[in-house]
């Protein structure tokens, strides 16, 4: 009889045993407070708003004032006149292209040339051409980009 009192014992303890194990809720992993000695994370980038400038006109000339403006519009020069395309803007930018090209009739290029726009409101840029034994006599054109997308072509004639 003690003998199996010992087996009764001992299978109440492993039923008990097994009970226990069955219904043990799973442990959550424990994630440790950031120490003072972490860096904290970095925030997320925060992107700047585009900017938007747009041009607004282009002029040529024969003469620019003091604010690069061209003075009197013209659209016939002389063969050694300097011919200033002044490219008016309006709006922010932070490191736009602005691009020139001037083209002979043929489609030869005379001229490239860019320029680089930092600026929070109108604006001008100016551009030119000349050649000290004169230009050519024929049509041209002057081709102004902004980003690389055309801003505008305006033909002008060398008589």
């Amino acid at each position: 009889m003690k003998q199996n009192r010992i087996t009764y014992a001992l299978a109440a303890a492993l039923v008990g045993t097994v009970a226990l194990v069955g219904c043990k809720k799973k442990e959550e992993p424990v994630v440790a407070p950031p120490s003072a000695m972490e860096p904290a994370p970095a925030p997320a980038p925060v992107e700047a708003a585009p900017l938007t400038i747009n041009v607004t006109g282009v002029t040529l000339g024969n003469a620019v004032d003091a604010e690069q403006k061209v003075t009197t519009a013209a659209t016939t020069f002389a063969p050694k006149e300097t011919i200033y395309a002044s490219v008016a803007t309006d709006g922010a930018a932070n490191g736009a292209t602005l691009a020139s090209k001037w083209t002979f009739q043929d489609g030869q290029t005379v001229s490239e040339e860019t320029k680089t726009l930092n600026t929070t409101g109108p604006g001008v840029a100016t551009f030119s051409i000349s050649k000290p034994d004169g230009l050519p006599a024929g049509k041209y054109k002057f081709e102004a980009t902004l980003n690389g997308t055309s801003a505008g072509v305006t033909e002008f004639e060398v008589k």
